[in-house]
């Protein structure tokens, strides 16, 4: 899988290359051109990359979560089950838990 920009920018700064220290032609290791002594070897690239993939992968779930979340009115929700004397907010965000669960 070809890292994006992102994970290109995110990569040099876990390695701690500055910005200006390297441009990058195509989308791979093999591209990036340095401008000046802050190189950093294959492995330690890849290294980087794939620390920042897992990272992305564990974050999943909540990314899922965050988005159904964002989609629910949760102040009406509250609101409602207040006076309605109901479930209803704590009911849906159960069920997105229940759908998107920690890994």
């Amino acid at each position: 899988m070809l890292p994006t920009m992102i994970n290109f920018h995110k990569a040099m700064t876990k390695l701690g290359v500055a910005d200006d220290a390297w441009r990058l032609a195509e989308k791979n290791y093999d591209s990036i051109v340095w401008v000046s002594e802050s190189k950093v070897t294959k492995e330690e690239w890849d290294g980087a990359v794939s620390e920042l993939q897992t990272e992305l992968v564990a974050q999943e779930y909540a990314r899922n979560r965050r988005t159904e979340y964002d989609a629910l009115n949760q102040f009406e929700l509250i609101s409602d089950d207040t006076i309605n004397g109901t479930t209803t907010h704590k009911d849906a965000i159960e069920a997105i838990k229940a759908k998107y669960p920690k890994p």
